[in-house]
């Protein structure tokens, strides 16, 4: 009976912390754009480190680095935007993603902010033509926090390339 109890209390905190956690996101910046990840998906955020290079993957796949003894794939996502690369500095840091049990590093160049936002605020992304390049496949929503428009990213679809074994 104590047993089935305590499995009930863990079960409601864990939904009390998903509850708490729904309608944030943390912002990063890449160029002059601002974007949204949301915070549900992020384990960890640390500071650029040596990246173990990978031959014969993707430019946008940096390579590997261990944390803690887990070994986890990079993505420069700049790079996976299709966008020039940046030259890594003091503010550049990696945001360490959880997305359906496959953890994963994205390079950005800062770390903005966490945000809570109304999901009614949240606008669908225009279509701007049906076979989407670059950054506009991975956004699922654009959201106006005071002046600027921030573009909420799909992880899923971030981590994921048309080759399901491209980051295995």
């Amino acid at each position: 009976m104590a047993e089935e109890l305590m499995n009930e209390v863990d079960e409601l905190e864990e939904l009390e912390e998903d509850d708490s956690q729904k309608g944030m996101f943390m912002t990063f910046r890449i160029g002059d754009e601002c974007y949204g990840i949301a915070i549900n998906y992020v384990n960890e955020i640390i500071g650029t480190q040596a990246i173990t290079a990978v031959p014969e993957v993707e430019d946008y796949i940096k390579g590997l680095i261990n944390i803690r003894g887990k070994i986890i794939p990079v993505i420069d996502v700049k790079i996976r935007f299709k966008q020039e690369p940046f030259e890594y500095m003091d503010r550049t840091c990696i945001i360490v993603i959880d997305v359906k049990d496959t953890m994963v590093g994205l390079i950005v160049e800062q770390i903005a902010d966490v945000i809570t936002i109304d999901e009614k605020d949240i606008i669908p992304p225009p279509s701007l033509n049906q076979n989407s390049y670059g950054r506009d496949k991975y956004v699922t929503g654009l959201v106006r926090v005071a002046d600027e428009v921030k573009l909420l990213l799909d992880p899923e679809k971030l981590i994921r390339d048309e080759d399901p074994n491209a980051l295995e």
